[in-house]
């Protein structure tokens, strides 16, 4: 920046240094400022810090994309014209690793081009240097004030998930924005990577906060009494029926469903709640009245629903009903910087339940936890903290503790819908191996027919070929 051009902003600033904009308040959010003049970096800094914002400032868009990795801000304020990264490939990057991030675009190369293909890939404004001060201002207000409801400072609604991830953090902004909407999600991750969480933060968020979640595994009952959870039934529709029961639809009124385990739902059943779905009405069983319902619908599945599609075992349209916006959480394993903190907020939680003398994790302890594979996610470490607070005599966790714990883990008993896909399997080996490979020997022995042993066989990546003798 040359002198006569950082002589006009400090006599710009000096003239506007007492000027407030009409009932504009101090403002405590976090703007990240990204400009490579180190002059006009640092006075546009003073100027926001003036105003009460907390400024990051950056040289380079690599550098303000390594800030937004370590921290996320309420607003990115940038220069157009910069070398290695330009203002518009940084929003577009931006974008990827937070979508709906606002951003405004500086620039002393102004052109009405240059705004228009701006504003035309999401910039939240475009503003020409030297910009004045209550027009920028404004801009930033304009552009905070848009943010999602419970937004920027506000996280009360994600409380219970902790994080400093970055692929966490770009799905919990997601979850954050579609919140507000009434739009159905469908979280998809490994078992016990905390989808029932981030449906319940999702909840939190929305509009719908005051009135009931309500959940339910799809996989944990059979298909008549999960209908019968789901809709209700009239006194007399089955046997055992000895009274009216009220649905989950109806315990739900006004709130949000969430429905764990979708992809264990039986077809028939499928038809039912996608036509529940499609019409926002409900008929219990055993009743010729309709009701109306009014609730939001999540769901989660660890399941590939694409393959299940293929496979005959997840209706089409089902799906695209439930997956309208869709959140994927990663496996702990993937956000290995979370497991430190995740430690010590189950260890605190554990020990004030049970051993208040317990302070922590040794430097040690906490090294193994982070390094370790977590093959059963945020759910496993769970346990093995909750044994290491239980077994511990001293006030910090020792590394050998946490090594009994882990290997415990490993031969800790499955869950039912594991075990039961482990013996699935190995049944399906041993009558192909009995039967060398025959499909319709095999299914006739396992008392399926032969479309539904075939579905069984893909489901487990089974090929009857290579039990055929050589």
């Amino acid at each position: 920046m040359d002198a006569a051009r950082l002589t006009d902003a400090r006599k710009s600033e000096a003239r506007h240094a007492s000027v407030r904009i009409p009932g504009a308040k101090v403002s405590s959010a976090h703007i990240l400022l990204v400009d490579d003049d180190v002059s006009l970096l640092r006075l546009l800094g003073m100027r926001l810090e003036s105003r009460g914002f907390r400024v990051t400032t950056a040289e380079s868009g690599s550098e303000a994309l390594r800030c937004l990795s370590a921290e996320r801000p309420d607003l990115v304020l940038s220069d157009l014209r910069m070398d290695e990264m330009d203002g518009l490939a940084l929003f577009q990057a931006i974008q990827r690793q937070v979508p709906g991030l606002p951003v405004i675009i500086l620039t002393a190369h102004g052109s009405i081009p240059d705004a228009v293909n701006a504003t035309q890939q999401g910039v939240f404004s475009f503003l020409t240097k030297p910009v004045d001060r209550d027009e920028l201002f404004q801009s930033i207000d304009e552009a905070l004030s848009q943010a999602p409801a419970g937004g920027e400072g506000d996280d009360a609604w994600r409380a219970e998930i902790i994080t400093r991830s970055p692929e966490m953090e770009r799905v919990l902004e997601q979850a954050r924005m579609v919140a507000a909407s009434d739009v159905s999600v469908l979280v998809t991750g490994p078992s016990g990577s905390g989808k029932e969480l981030l449906a319940r933060a999702i909840h939190q968020a929305s509009p719908r906060a005051g009135k009931p979640f309500v959940a339910i595994n799809c996989g944990a009952l059979p298909e008549q009494l999960l209908e019968s959870e789901l809709f209700g039934h009239a006194k007399g529709s089955f046997t055992g029926a000895v009274s009216e029961h009220q649905g989950l639809f109806q315990a739900a009124d006004g709130g949000t469903l969430f429905l764990d385990e979708i992809g264990d739902m039986p077809l028939a059943l499928q038809v039912k709640l996608l036509r529940a779905l499609q019409e926002r009405q409900i008929r219990p069983l055993g009743s010729t009245t309709s009701m109306p319902v009014n609730v939001r619908i999540i769901s989660a599945t660890h399941r590939d629903l694409g393959q299940a599609m293929h496979q005959g075992e997840f209706r089409e349209d089902f799906f695209y009903r439930l997956n309208v916006v869709n959140l994927k959480l990663p496996p702990l394993k993937e956000r290995a910087e979370d497991v430190p903190l995740l430690a010590r907020h189950l260890v605190a939680l554990a020990a004030a339940r049970h051993k208040p003398f317990v302070k922590g994790f040794s430097p040690e302890a906490l090294n193994l936890l982070a390094t370790s594979a977590w093959p059963g996610n945020v759910r496993q470490l769970v346990n093995v903290v909750e044994q290491c607070v239980a077994l511990t005599r001293s006030p910090m966790i020792p590394e050998a503790l946490v090594a009994q714990a882990l290997v415990a883990e490993e031969c800790a008993l499955p869950t039912f819908n594991d075990a039961r896909a482990t013996f699935e399997r190995s049944y399906l080996v041993k009558v192909l191996k009995i039967t060398e490979g025959n499909v319709t020997q095999a299914a006739r022995i396992a008392g399926r027919n032969r479309t539904d042993f075939y579905k069984l066989l893909a489901r487990h990546e089974l090929e009857p070929s290579t039990f055929k003798p050589e």
